[in-house]
């Protein structure tokens, strides 16, 4: 009996207990009235709500933050959120300002880019054009100049021919043979001196690192030894039928304070001292341009020696080195300079005007008698 009376008395709490709790969820639902009841005329204030419109609302409750809507979030934030928003928002106005002052400021230097670049260029046509007009005076004058020479070697070549059967003397021709044996003797001996002073200038030009001056130079010596071979052998000249020796005098030229004559041959080989002499200074200008060295072409080997294209034949080793010097200064200068005031390049190589070698030479043509 105890232990009835004892469950009869818990199941009647536990019904009593569960009672009260639905009558009091029952009235809070009561005590909040919903949306749908605030907009409802006000005759239906006292009409009781059906227990079945009352339940779905007191879900939506239920339901917790996923019934709230994106407004209701936004207000629901945190002062702190909200200032961390509102420091987001000047950072990207105080971006775009800037930005759109950094725009504004470009302008103006890029059009002032521009207007310096359309100003290099204007300048750069200017000197182009200046340029080419002074390249046309230059080429016209040496024009003019190349065709008075032209004109002038024509007319020494109509001498020339004209005093070519002229004929010296046996004994003025003997004088010549005796002249020329005499000089080539001296000419040998000189050869080997040539040799030792070579070798201390290349030694020389190592020192100082001038590269292309050594590379030069030793090409020179190349070129000069190959033709001394030649000259070395040649031992049974024919003097005889060699027309220098029994031709006559047809030019006389001026050097130092004396004055000279000579034939076509002798002419011709004088031409030659000049040409080889310009195209030698014109490669060692170049050279010493290219070591980034001080003009001096008088301390070049191929100046001081000035015996390349030399025979030997023909002409005193004085009068082929002093017209080879003549030449090797102004081809220097153009060399050095990286432009043709005395020359032009003509057939793979730099070669003296004719205007100038006429006025270096300065032949004056002889009569027939000599005079």
């Amino acid at each position: 009996m105890n232990r009835i009376g004892v469950l009869g008395t818990a199941v009647l709490f536990a019904f009593v207990g569960t009672a009260a709790v639905a009558y009091q969820q029952q009235d809070q639902q009561d005590e909040k009235p919903s949306k749908s009841e605030k907009e409802v005329k006000p005759q239906d204030e006292k009409q009781p709500v059906p227990e079945h419109q009352a339940k779905p609302k007191a879900r939506q409750q239920e339901s917790g933050s996923q019934g709230i809507s994106q407004p209701q979030r936004a207000q629901e934030q945190s002062p702190q959120e909200t200032d961390q928003r509102q420091d987001e928002d000047k950072q990207q106005q105080q971006r775009a300002a800037e930005k759109k002052q950094q725009e504004q400021t470009q302008q103006p230097r890029a059009q002032q880019q521009q207007q310096e670049k359309r100003q290099q260029q204007d300048a750069r046509q200017a000197e182009e054009q200046n340029q080419h007009a002074q390249q046309q005076k230059s080429q016209q004058e040496r024009d003019s100049q190349q065709q008075h020479a032209q004109q002038q070697q024509k007319q020494d070549q109509q001498h020339a021919q004209q005093q070519q059967q002229a004929r010296v003397s046996q004994q003025k021709q003997q004088q010549l043979i005796d002249q020329q044996k005499e000089r080539l003797t001296q000419y040998r001996q000189q050869l080997d001196q040539e040799q030792a002073r070579a070798q201390q200038q290349t030694a020389e030009l190592q020192h100082q690192n001038r590269m292309s001056q050594y590379r030069f130079q030793e090409e020179y010596l190349e070129r000069e030894r190959q033709e001394q071979m030649a000259f070395r052998n040649d031992h049974d000249h024919d003097y005889d039928r060699d027309p220098y020796y029994y031709t006559a005098p047809i030019y006389r030229y001026h050097r130092g304070e004396s004055y000279y004559e000579i034939n076509q041959y002798g002419a011709d080989q004088l031409r030659l001292a000049v040409n080889n002499g310009y195209r030698e200074g014109f490669r060692a200008g170049e050279a010493d341009r290219q070591d980034r060295w001080h003009s001096d072409y008088r301390n070049s080997f191929a100046y001081r020696d000035a015996n390349y294209g030399y025979s030997g034949y023909y002409l005193a080793q004085e009068d082929y080195n002093y017209y080879f010097r003549e030449g090797f200064r102004r081809g220097y200068d153009d060399g050095f300079s990286s432009q043709y005031q005395y020359g032009q390049y003509a057939e793979g190589r730099p070669s003296i005007l004719e205007s100038f070698l006429v006025q270096i030479l300065n032949f004056q043509s002889l009569d027939r008698d000599g005079n």
